[in-house]
């Protein structure tokens, strides 16, 4: 390991260099009189999202490296001091390439860094990521969507050893599965290799640390949002309105647990807990939507079919319904204990495919469970955990989440209040 990446380890980075100076072409005709990235979302520009969401992963200085309708940002966001935070801005031609945009700032960066485009909005976890940068011993990590949804074009290759095999922006190479998308860490060295030339930065760095074995990965399964195009508009829009929403497992939360390694076989054998019913009106009451995530190797196992399991789910779904309140999904693992698939907790595959069918921001959807399984499905999904336990019902449970819910949201609507005209929405 060399002596420059070795150092990181005590200087984990709080400035985030934004790119943010493109015509946005594609995104006429919102880009006509403001920067693609300034397109606004339920009152707010989408780069307001951006910096929300790095300044509660501990980033508080950021340089905006800016082209086309610089003034836009300006105005908007002026020395960051609104925010807590603090703004420098870096300004070049529209027509200025990101390398370039990137060497005129260098004097401004730091020693490690984030580097992010501002068209991609990712729920990062700063300090997992940190913490792999540091172990990966290199200079350069960045994050990667696996895409097995393929939700976008494959750019990269990932090998077995978490290092980038090969980027390829063009999308030509075979083999390619995953994106990269658009966060980095990286440390100030690699910006040496810059060519004199305008580039991409990443294919003047990305393409040839991955040649040089230098490249890590963080590859996420959380779905990233955007304003890179027009169809990106709608499914952005409605990432931002942040539906409440709530993943609830269910044996043992809302129904009895049956002793291990049996199973609720049909509904007569289905028996609700102690205030579970309340607490699901609760949610309801609340505006809530209602998720269930459980794991149901029964089926795999022969103790009961698949057509018992849903009958099981539309009877439980019915009297809920009856009592005023509302499932809106329940994610099933059928598989048996070793059967290597995705979805079985403690993995977090059903986290992640509610994320995309809901278009959940999973750092915001509480996960209830009532077993070590839960909780580490929960965290491998970066959702917030709840834990059921004997002296703690699904009730409890519901009555602290919203309480805290509600003083959260108050404390959040005071910050945010600015003083002026509300924005209007893009669309």
């Amino acid at each position: 390991m060399n002596e420059s990446v070795s150092k990181l380890e005590l200087t984990r980075p709080n400035q985030a260099v934004i790119v943010a100076g493109g015509r946005g072409t594609r995104m006429l005709p919102y880009t006509e009189t403001r920067p693609k990235t300034m397109i606004e979302f339920h009152g707010k520009p989408f780069l307001e999202y951006v910096l929300e969401m790095l300044r509660e992963q501990g980033f508080n200085r950021f340089l905006m490296l800016l082209g086309y309708l610089p003034e836009v940002i300006q105005n908007h966001f002026g020395d960051g001091s609104h925010w807590g935070v603090e703004i420098k801005y870096s300004i070049s031609e529209a027509e200025t390439l990101t390398s370039r945009r990137i060497q005129l700032a260098r004097h401004l960066i730091d020693p490690c860094f984030l580097l992010m485009y501002s068209d991609n909005y990712w729920p990062m976890r700063m300090d997992r990521m940190w913490s792999k940068f540091v172990a990966a011993e290199v200079p350069a990590m960045i994050a990667v969507y696996s895409n097995k949804d393929k939700f976008s074009r494959d750019s990269v290759v990932v090998g077995e050893d978490g290092y980038i095999k090969v980027f390829d922006r063009s999308r030509k190479t075979p083999g390619l599965s995953g994106v990269e998308i658009g966060y980095a860490i990286l440390s100030s060295e690699v910006l040496d290799l810059l060519p004199e030339q305008e580039m991409l930065v990443e294919e003047a760095l990305y393409t040839l640390l991955a040649q040089q074995h230098r490249l890590a990965a963080y590859v996420t399964d959380h779905r990233y949002y955007g304003v890179g195009s027009l169809e990106c508009l709608p499914i952005t829009d409605t990432f931002f309105v942040r539906h409440p929403t709530v993943i609830l497992d269910r044996d043992g939360v809302i129904n009895k647990r049956p002793p291990r390694s049996e199973y609720v076989r049909n509904w007569s054998e289905f028996e609700w807990l102690p205030g579970a019913k309340e607490a699901l009106q609760l949610f309801e009451r609340a505006g809530f939507r209602i998720i269930l995530a459980s794991n149901q190797a029964g089926v795999a196992r022969g103790a009961m079919s698949q057509a018992d399991l849903n009958d099981i789910h539309m009877r439980l779904r019915a009297e809920v319904s009856e009592i005023g309140g509302r499932i809106d999904a329940i994610y099933h693992c059928p598989h048996d204990w070793d059967a290597g698939c995705e979805c079985r907790k403690p993995l977090p595959g059903m986290l992640f495919q509610a994320q995309r069918d809901f278009h959940l921001d999973l750092s915001r959807t509480f996960f209830i469970g009532d077993d070590e399984r839960d909780g580490q499905a929960a965290d491998a999904g970066g959702c917030p955990f709840i834990r059921v336990a004997e002296d703690k019902s699904l009730l409890d449970c519901t009555r602290e989440l919203l309480g805290n819910r509600t003083a959260e949201s108050t404390l959040e609507s005071t910050f945010a209040t600015r003083g002026k005209e509300p924005c209007q929405n893009a669309f």
